[in-house]
């Protein structure tokens, strides 16, 4: 299969018009207890007011509305842990496209729940021992179906970019824009969104500890991988940078780090209890690293996604012991 041409900002402009009026303009949140304890001035980019919940939305808009009608027709098979699922879930039912859902068997229920109620259907797999992808492709090609990926796709980067273009176009420049990273999407379309508008800004992507996948990748520009990591923040669980997302995180992003679950809990719980965010534990990555010293923002304007709200609250009593 041949690779994608990798996308620009001029993919993010042309995704922000595909998906205006269809997506939300998410708020932009400050606090000044956040700019106190930090010494930073720092915006919060809400993608937990997003359609479904988080930022794919955007990116699965963007893609399921350029299908063909042949396309739109034979329907859309997906994989993943639960937010592109239930934005992909979402946005085929918008575009009345038929679309099946690899997701695995131990995914948070809110968002199987969620992706059902869209009106997809879920194909459950095994974590430890199925290739997700190999599922979804062996779907796709029996049954004719397209293939729309969670992070590793040009209109998927491009509409996930427009999250970052809001951001700056709302605050001004930054100096610093710190992002969740799983595979990566999200964190190129922001890279390539604050090197066109936002020139002198440092994007830092941060991923949880146990999936260090991205930022090892980064320091040794060699892409690494890691099988199934053990962390709170399922979103986040991914096993590498894709083939798209990896030279664009090596020519634009300024630098990776990491966070442990402690940090990640004591950051979605500081933005549940302080700001009244209701901020699902990878939605808090980028959050964390401020907040628990990983970064040095202090006198600089930071911006700060937090990409999903949708937060399993079963899990609650299991997380409270591990503060």
């Amino acid at each position: 299969m041949p690779v994608a041409p990798l996308p620009t900002y001029d993919d993010i402009d042309r995704a922000a018009r595909q998906i205006d009026r269809v997506a939300f303009r998410t708020p932009v949140v400050t606090s000044r207890t956040v700019d106190a304890r930090t010494g930073a001035h720092v915006f919060f980019k809400c993608e937990t007011f997003q359609r479904a919940g988080a930022f794919k939305f955007r990116g699965a808009y963007n893609a399921l509305s350029q299908l063909s009608p042949d396309q739109r027709r034979r329907g859309v098979v997906a994989f993943s842990s639960g937010n592109h699922a239930q934005a992909v879930a979402l946005a085929g039912q918008l575009l009345d496209i038929p679309r099946v859902i690899v997701m695995p068997a131990d995914s948070p229920a809110v968002k199987r729940a969620a992706t059902t109620d869209y009106g997809a259907k879920i194909v459950l797999y095994d974590r430890e021992h199925d290739d997700r992808e190999a599922i979804g492709m062996r779907l796709a090609e029996e049954r004719g179906l397209t293939v729309i990926p969670p992070y590793n796709h040009p209109d998927i980067i491009a509409g996930a970019g427009t999250a970052a273009r809001e951001l700056i176009e709302d605050t001004g420049p930054l100096d610093m824009l710190l992002v969740p990273c799983g595979g990566g999407g999200l964190l190129s379309g922001s890279a390539l969104a604050a090197k066109a508008l936002s020139p002198g800004c440092r994007v830092i992507g941060v991923e949880p500890a146990a999936g260090d996948d991205a930022t090892r990748s980064f320091h040794t520009r060699t892409l690494q991988a890691v099988n199934n990591p053990q962390t709170i923040a399922d979103g986040a669980r991914t096993s590498s940078l894709g083939t798209l997302t990896f030279p664009l995180v090596l020519e634009h992003v300024a630098d990776m780090t990491t966070v442990d679950d402690a940090a990640l809990l004591r950051a979605m719980f500081f933005l549940w209890e302080r700001l009244k965010l209701i901020v699902e534990p990878t939605g808090a990555l980028a959050a964390a690293a401020l907040l628990d010293g990983k970064v040095a923002a202090r006198g600089a304007r930071v911006g700060v996604i937090l990409s999903g709200g949708n937060v399993d609250l079963s899990q609650i009593s299991a997380w409270i012991p591990a503060l």
